[in-house]
């Protein structure tokens, strides 16, 4: 039994901590846009694929930077209307 409650509490903490590892109430929506931006942020971070990115695009390194930076603002559009309870 304080296993579980070890394991519940150690979930909740690392919800709190990270946003991208959700929750029960996380829709599609929300997943995928944490998903985008976790992406976005890890090509910017990594020198060798934003090189990489740049040479396919045939752009600057600053202009894919600026670009993901851009994609990462609503990756996937505007949330979707919530229904009212």
């Amino acid at each position: 039994m304080g296993d579980r409650y070890n394991i519940h509490s150690q979930l909740e903490h690392l919800q709190s901590k990270y946003i991208g590892t959700g929750h029960a109430d996380t829709n599609k929506w929300e997943w995928l846009t944490n998903q985008h931006r976790d992406s976005c942020a890890s090509y910017m971070g990594h020198a060798d694929m934003l090189s990489y990115f740049a040479l396919a695009e045939n752009e600057s390194k600053a202009r894919v930077r600026f670009n993901l930076m851009e994609r990462m603002l609503q990756p996937c559009g505007p949330p979707p209307e919530r229904p009212e309870d």
